[in-house]
Order: structure tokens, then C-alpha cells, then sequence
């Protein structure tokens, strides 16, 4: 583990050394630069559990500013996690749509189940019970934990390791070097004021300590940083090369008749589950040219519109051609018939709502 730097006026490392005035001066910035956020308590105010976790899962791979009016709307609707427990999952689905990764969702809607009938609307304290409910890991318990609770807990995401790492010039790569970073944010992190340390580490990430240009220079932990003494802020935190996202295609069928639009209901499990979206071949690893080769649902005067529709997921590219025909009367099917007004505003998921606006487009 790279030795940590321990404020002096010499900016020299001090090994073994607990950083004593750590702590002090990350909160002591927190304290005037805190950001306001909708789910964050005011001083006059205690922690609004069902805030904190809503909030940690939407923020799960999204962006803060993303999240904002999802959990807005989210709270006016549903101001508790028992009235979100009790809504139809077709309406918290619909409501999360645009968000993302909604195997997210489905967690949300098992979790406020279990807390609504087994702890009767109040989220558990403890990291362990709340590792227990769906979609909560290492970093969500401890989030909620010492947010929600104060409770003593080493909450560690991207902004926490991208500080450490320059903090201490781990040369380790990401993700190796999370060890080495628990073992040093063990050594910082105070056991009062749990929950602000972790949000201070957060607006620091995000308005100071950048991937990308740090604001060094007005930094509380300037005097603590191995990487400022150095100028080598930019080099950490050291990760792996990613690997190449594979590119997936296939063909989408958008078919019209008396007014509305024919979709689908995805299975339950996998990705998109139990989401609307507008159907279509499985999507593979395979040349447009061979996509094109399967079968339309029915027979119809299909028409390919020009352009291809493309969409990025975690882990692959999608590239869709959309065929459309329309009918005088609705085909025989198991599919969903929506109305053409409706189906930009049901809740589509993204990539279906770009298959919807291409269509309208062409």
C-alpha cells in the first residue's frame, strides 16, 4: 500500500501515520460548500430514509443531474416507501423509464415490499440487514447506513476511490487497488458525522477533486495529497484498459392499425424485463445482412425506413434497422395495441423511444 501524506509544512510522507486533521478538514468544507440536493437533509432536519435509498439506487450508474426529477416525481407520487409498495409495477416502471438499467426497478419494487411488510415502512439500520433487501451491495448498505443512520460504515464509490488513489499514489490498478483503499478510508473516517464524511467525499469528487482537471488549488485536502506534491493528479486513479464493446443487431417491427401501434411486454427476467417495447428479433452478434434474413410477425407490405437506429448498453452496441406497415385491421397476436399519441409519453424505455421517434421521422 502507498504511504499516505500527513499535513505538514513540508508536504513530506509520514509512514504508518494516521492522517489526524483528515477528517476535520473535509468536513470543515462540507460544512460551507455542501451542495443542496432534494433527498439531502437540512441541518433543522433528520435523514429521510426512503430519500436515501431511493436516491442511492437512481444513482446507480446515473448522473446527479439525471436523477434530480426522476426523484422529484418519484416522491410527489409515491411520498413513502408503503405508497410506493402499494402502486401497480406497471406505473413504477413506466415512472422509471428513461433511468435505465431497470433491473434497478425491479429491485426498487421488491425492496419496498419487504420493508413495508417486514420492518413496516422503516428501512433497517444496520449494514448487514440492509445488504439483505434486493439490490443493495457493499456500497448501498453503507451509503444508507451512515447517511440515513450516522452509522460508523466505509461507504467507497468512484469519487472515494479517485481521492484516495491520488491521496496516496496507489499504483495498484482499479479495480485491485479497492483493498488498499478500504484499508487507508478506515484510517480517516471518523465515527461521528459518518453520513456527512460520506457526502463530503462526494461533492468533493464532483465539484473539486475531477477526473478530469482538478481544482487542486482549492482543495481542503491539497496538504494531504501525494499526487498534488507530485503534479501527477491525472494519472490516478490507474485502471485496466476496458475491453471492446461487442456490437449487437437485429430488426424491429413498428406496425400500425386503426390508430394505434402494436408492442410487446418483454419477459420478466433479463434485460429490459417486464418493460414495453416495440418488437422485434433477438438481438446478436451478427452482420445487418443476416438479421434482415429473419421473418417478419405476419405478413404485410413491410417497408424498411432508412437509417439505422443505434443504442449503447453497459456492455454492448446495438445497431436496429425498423421495418413498418400499416394494416386496416389489427393482426391476431398476443402483442399490445397503443395508441399512436400515447406511445411517446407511456414510458418507453430509451431505446424503444428512439425506435418510436424514427418511425414517426420516417
Amino acid at each position: 500500500m502507498s504511504c499516505l501524506l500527513i499535513k505538514t509544512n513540508q508536504h513530506q510522507p509520514h509512514k504508518d501515520e494516521p492522517l489526524a486533521t483528515f477528517s476535520q478538514d473535509l468536513l470543515t468544507w462540507y460544512d460551507t460548500n455542501k451542495r443542496s440536493l432534494p433527498w439531502r437533509a437540512t441541518e433543522k432536519q433528520v435523514p429521510n430514509p426512503y430519500h436515501v435509498w431511493l436516491s442511492e439506487i437512481m444513482l446507480q450508474q446515473t448522473t446527479v443531474p439525471a436523477v434530480i426529477k426522476y426523484f422529484n416525481a418519484f416522491t410527489n407520487r409515491w411520498p413513502t416507501v408503503k405508497d410506493l409498495a402499494k402502486a401497480p409495477e406497471e406505473d413504477i416502471l413506466a415512472a422509471w423509464a428513461g433511468l435505465g438499467y431497470y433491473a434497478r426497478a425491479r429491485n426498487l419494487i421488491k425492496t419496498a415490499h419487504m420493508v413495508a411488510k417486514e420492518f413496516d415502512g422503516h428501512f433497517p439500520k444496520e449494514q448487514s440487514a440492509l445488504k439483505a433487501l434486493p439490490g443493495i451491495g457493499d456500497y448501498t448498505s453503507a451509503a444508507i447506513s451512515a447517511i440515513a443512520f450516522d452509522r460508523y460504515a466505509l461507504v467507497i464509490d468512484s469519487n472515494v476511490e479517485r481521492v484516495i488513489s491520488r491521496i496516496a499514489t496507489i499504483e495498484t490498478p482499479l479495480p485491485k487497488a479497492k483493498k488498499d483503499i478500504q484499508s487507508i478510508l478506515e484510517t480517516v473516517t471518523p465515527r461521528q458525522r459518518c453520513g456527512d464524511f460520506a457526502q463530503a467525499f462526494m461533492d468533493l469528487g464532483s465539484a473539486i477533486c475531477s477526473p478530469k482537471a482538478p481544482k487542486c488549488s482549492q482543495c481542503p485536502l491539497q496538504t494531504h495529497c501525494k499526487a498534488y506534491a507530485q503534479n501527477t493528479m491525472e494519472r490516478y486513479p490507474i485502471k485496466l484498459a476496458k475491453k471492446d464493446r461487442p456490437t449487437r443487431r437485429a430488426i424491429a417491427f413498428w406496425c400500425v392499425a386503426e390508430g394505434h401501434v402494436m408492442l410487446e411486454r418483454r419477459p420478466e427476467k433479463g434485460l429490459l424485463g417486464n418493460m414495453l417495447g416495440v418488437p422485434g428479433h433477438t438481438w446478436l452478434e451478427q452482420s445487418m445482412e443476416e438479421a434482415l434474413k429473419q421473418p417478419a410477425p405476419f405478413d404485410g407490405n413491410w417497408q424498411q425506413v432508412d437509417g439505422i437506429i443505434k443504442h449503447t448498453f453497459t456492455h454492448f452496441h446495438l445497431e436496429v434497422i425498423l421495418l413498418k406497415t400499416t394494416l386496416s385491421n389489427r393482426p391476431a397476436s398476443n402483442h399490445l395495441w397503443v395508441p399512436l399519441e400515447d406511445v411517446l409519453t407511456i414510458g418507453l424505455p430509451t431505446v424503444f423511444k428512439k425506435m418510436a421517434q424514427h418511425a414517426f421521422a420516417g
